[in-house]
């Protein structure tokens, strides 16, 4: 796996960003093929998985419980064996590192299976919350005792029995608790059902289609229904690219003048890809090329560097499919002339890092200003950023989202503390000095 140095300079980018880009595959796709994979009956291929961090410990979790994986051509591809839906007892601890998804969406498996089991991460993910997850679990009759120091967070200790179906309304949009409840739903017997307030990314009930999972969504993809118990039959799958890595190029190359970039084979799922309208709404120049693959859109995007860009208003409704692409946007939004506003984005007080403040500071250190929310932030741009050296704050997309800012700004600005960035994109600085060389 490629390794991210532990600080990385950047300077204003004069000539433009060039180049055309391949991207990791998506992050969420990947920890969900992880597994419904591993528990499937026989093997299946699976392409262009994401060779991160996160989802390798995932990965290597669901090997404990029982499934294979033998290499392929490369790291992203390879063969993997399911266990048939006969998870054995992990022999020691699960290592969820700093992935919160992992940990969510494991829960809601583990939970069902008839043994104990422990799971614990970082200390970033050990300061997350998980009693969003223990408590529809609890409801479906699990025993999950979240052991940590901080109130509601791992470790978590699982006491694995069998589950009883419930009808679940999310009290807020989250596709972590959606999907934790529809995976323990799957082992149940009976109807699973979730309400959701607003829609989240789909993955989960888009792979549970392509498994043959028995699952139900109304046509306002609010309501999702999962009968159990299933018996998942392995099938092959590519993975298309991450919009959430993407994301970072997009900001970069619609704010430094003269560039022109094209990102490859990359996931249009409409419930993850608001970026795109907000960022062409600010007067972005993209286009995009879409096509289909198993079950999950993509195309490819190219992106030129904008002639103008204004502020807008974030609607409530797009935040939860652009809550990872928040502290990206908000450096575009540094960039823009007049204020943008994003409002009702409390959850990214509770990510790998306080993301409202640490996106909010990092900003003002450059020279931008921002007024910070409870639930958000105003950027009103125009001004020109000058370069420094900033903290990650130990936040993967705080350190990236910032990279791109020093890349328009005046100066060199310096990230500290970027191996964080392994989590979620482990080639991110060869591609950076590949379209900047």
């Amino acid at each position: 796996m490629a390794r991210t140095s532990e600080n990385i300079s950047v300077r204003r980018a004069a000539q433009g960003l060039h180049g055309t880009v391949t991207i990791p595959g998506d992050k969420s796709i990947s920890h969900r093929v992880a597994i419904l994979g591993a528990l499937a009956r026989g093997s299946m291929q699976v392409r262009n998985f994401l060779c991160s961090e996160d989802c390798l410990n995932t990965l290597r979790a669901m090997q404990q419980l029982g499934a294979t994986v033998t290499p392929g051509d490369a790291p992203e591809n390879f063969t993997l064996t399911g266990c048939g839906m006969r998870p054995q007892a992990p022999a020691r601890d699960i290592d969820c590192g700093n992935s919160g998804t992992g940990m969510r969406l494991m829960a809601g498996v583990l939970a069902s299976l008839p043994f104990e089991s422990r799971m614990f991460g970082d200390a970033s993910l050990s300061s997350r919350p998980m009693k969003r997850i223990i408590d529809p679990l609890a409801l479906m009759g699990a025993q999950i005792e979240a052991c940590g120091t901080k109130p509601g967070c791992a470790p978590l200790h699982i006491c694995g029995r069998t589950l009883h179906p419930v009808s679940y309304t999310l009290p807020m949009a989250s596709a972590q608790v959606k999907s934790a409840v529809l995976l323990a739903g799957m082992l149940a017997h009976g109807t699973t059902a979730v309400h959701q307030p607003a829609i989240t990314r789909d993955h989960t009930e888009r792979l549970f289609a392509h498994f043959g999972i028995p699952c139900s969504v109304s046509a306002d993809g609010l309501d999702i229904s999962v009968t159990g118990p299933v018996d998942i039959v392995a099938k092959d799958i590519t993975i298309p690219a991450d919009i959430s890595s993407a994301a970072f190029w997009l900001v970069a190359a619609t704010i430094v003048p003269g560039s022109r970039l094209t990102l490859r084979a990359v996931g249009l799922n409409p419930t993850r890809c608001a970026i795109i309208p907000v960022l062409q709404r600010m007067g972005a120049d993209i286009s995009i090329s879409p096509t289909q693959l198993e079950g999950e859109p993509y195309g490819d995007i190219t992106v030129c560097s904008a002639a103008r860009l204004h502020g807008t208003d974030i609607l409530p409704q797009e935040i939860p499919n652009l809550i990872d692409e928040i502290p990206v946007l908000a450096v575009a939004a540094a960039f823009a002339e007049g204020t943008t506003t994003i409002r009702h984005a409390a959850e990214l007080r509770v990510k790998e890092s306080d993301r409202i403040a640490t996106t909010a500071g990092n900003l003002r250190a450059m020279g931008a200003a921002v007024q910070e929310f409870d639930d958000g932030m105003a950027i009103t741009g125009g001004a020109p950023l000058r370069g420094t050296t900033l903290q990650s704050f130990d936040d993967h997309r705080i350190a990236m989202s910032f990279l791109m800012a020093g890349l328009a700004a005046e100066g060199e600005t310096t990230l500290l503390g970027c191996r964080n960035i392994n989590t979620s994109y482990p080639t991110f600085e060869s591609t950076l000095r590949s379209i900047t060389a």
